[in-house]
């Protein structure tokens, strides 16, 4: 019998096809139904719900082909790949189908000094692949995303990016090998070089073409520490001067990442001055902020690697050198050493706070944007400026990314030219006299996209939901042929992310 466990949510009609409400049978394999399910019709956006038939936890890849064949034999069954359900428009879901929690894959990471890769699971965390990397073999991945408490597969079946994109690219660039379950049921393994439509198709392809159950993650040696740096602006040209000038310069003649957010000219404690400081003997001090600032200031966040035995005057020299020709406010200058993995691990230590506060598990109706540089200004003025100059109750993270450094072969679509801007508005609900409801956040966050269509500006969304055929289509533009190409070699009758509603079950191209 397969080693699956299957917790199934019961509601008012299952799926024509499921005969026997307590069973999934495929091929004389025989999977149990139990439990309660509706965890899997929720997710970290809180906005979006579903009901699933089952959750499915299958032990091997084997046993992820075989919930889609098993969906393919039914008319209407949908099957959907949940990692951590970290998504924020339902993505994840599905509604009246199969759920598959590709954590309980047993699978693992499984290091190759030599040759520097992992080869680690779909559902494994990013946080454990940097605990097993780093503290076993002083080896760590090129690429991240900020939270690491995200599977994968997950991250790229998107793109995965923080603040390292600009040297190595996003992490679907960092990866040589996938091991994939087409919605076909078939277990292939792909490269560059091996079955490479699927490969390409499936990076960056919002799960629309297989689930990921392998992957093989380049590595490289593992600093020690970081310093980490945040310096203020208050003129958005000089910061985006400041920071496209980082980005640009040749590997090794700049910081090892780079970021920057907009955050509020108030002593508002969630949106404005006290998100800044990195530690609390050195506090914001207003007094400093230029006299015609406006509603927003802007900050600039940096990280040098380095190992315990640099000297560090050394490794002041190398900092200063980078920001010497910089023009922000000298006196609003920020900075600490920390452990590597303390670095890349911050963002947890902010989700246990948000969790001891009682507002991790709140909705989150998060907007993720690419954004041309050449419109960038105006959406500074338009949005950061006018529109979300009280914030937005969390990060509103800004900055460059460049297109050189992502294989358009994949399927990501993004803004054209060079350079483009990351923006996201990481929103979170907060009990207080000022804060948004969550249907204000979702209306502020459509009023934003229509601003950014009227004034004719070059942007994407990232971590992309359309309501509608024709959102996906304007979405993917000259690349939505190829995109419906790729579903019908690979999932031809639509069974895989129903969430995402691009394709109905059993589409035809249109």
């Amino acid at each position: 019998m397969m080693i699956a466990y299957i917790e199934r949510f019961v509601y008012e009609n299952d799926v024509e096809s499921m005969t026997d409400p307590e069973t999934i049978e495929q091929n004389g394999d025989v999977l149990p139904l139990h439990g309660n399910v509706e965890f899997a019709g929720k997710d970290f956006g809180g906005v979006q719900s579903s009901k699933p038939l089952a959750v499915i936890k299958p032990s091997t890849t084997d046993d992820v082909a075989k919930v889609i064949r098993r969906a393919s034999r039914s008319p209407h069954l949908t099957v959907a790949a949940r990692g951590n359900g970290h998504s924020v428009s339902g993505q994840a879901m599905a509604h009246r189908g199969l759920v598959v929690d590709m954590k309980s894959v047993e699978y693992g990471i499984h290091v190759d000094p030599t040759g520097k890769y992992a080869d680690v699971s779909g559902g494994a965390l990013w946080e454990d692949v940097l605990k097993r990397c780093v503290l076993g073999h002083g080896l760590a991945p090129r690429s991240w995303t900020d939270y690491l408490d995200l599977t994968v597969g997950g991250t790229l079946s998107n793109a995965g990016i923080s603040g390292q994109a600009f040297v190595f690219g996003p992490q679907t660039e960092n990866v040589t090998e996938l091991e994939v379950v087409t919605g076909n049921g078939d277990v292939l393994v792909c490269s560059s070089n091996l079955n490479p439509e699927l490969f390409f198709s499936v990076l960056g392809g919002l799960g629309q073409f297989g689930i990921i159950t392998r992957a093989r993650v380049l590595l490289q040696p593992a600093p020690d520490m970081v310093r980490w740096i945040r310096v203020v602006y208050s003129e958005f040209s000089e910061f985006t001067r400041d920071i496209e000038w980082l980005v640009t310069r040749r590997e090794g003649e700049s910081f090892d990442y780079v970021e920057g957010f907009v955050f509020v000219n108030s002593d508002d404690p969630v949106n404005g001055w006290p998100t800044v400081p990195l530690d609390s003997d050195h506090p914001f001090d207003p007094t400093h902020i230029p006299r015609p600032a406006g509603p927003v200031l802007y900050c600039l966040e940096l990280a040098l690697h380095y190992k315990n035995e640099d000297p560090l005057s050394a490794v002041d020299k190398r900092v200063e050198r980078l920001v010497g020709g910089l023009k922000f406010v000298e006196e609003l200058r920020f900075e600490v050493d920390v452990g590597y993995m303390d670095f890349l691990l911050r963002v947890k230590r902010a989700e246990q706070q948000a969790k001891a506060n009682g507002i991790w598990d709140a909705p989150h109706p998060w907007l993720n944007m690419f954004v041309s540089k050449k419109d960038i200004a105006n959406f500074d003025r338009v949005i950061f400026k006018n529109i979300l100059k009280y914030g937005v109750g969390g990060p509103m993270l800004v900055y460059p990314l460049l297109r050189s450094k992502w294989d358009d072969r994949k399927s990501v679509v993004l803004p054209e030219g060079e350079i483009f801007y990351l923006v996201a508005l990481l929103r979170f609900c907060f009990p207080y006299p000022k804060a948004l409801s969550v249907e204000e956040m979702v209306a502020q966050n459509q009023e934003i996209v229509q601003n950014c269509t009227k004034n004719g500006f070059d942007f994407k969304l990232y971590l992309p939901h359309y309501s509608s055929k024709e959102g996906w289509k304007h979405h993917f533009g000259n690349q939505w042929t190829r995109f419906q190409e790729r579903k019908a070699s690979f999932d031809p009758m639509a069974i895989l992310a129903p969430g995402q509603k691009i394709f109905q079950r059993n589409w035809q191209p249109s």
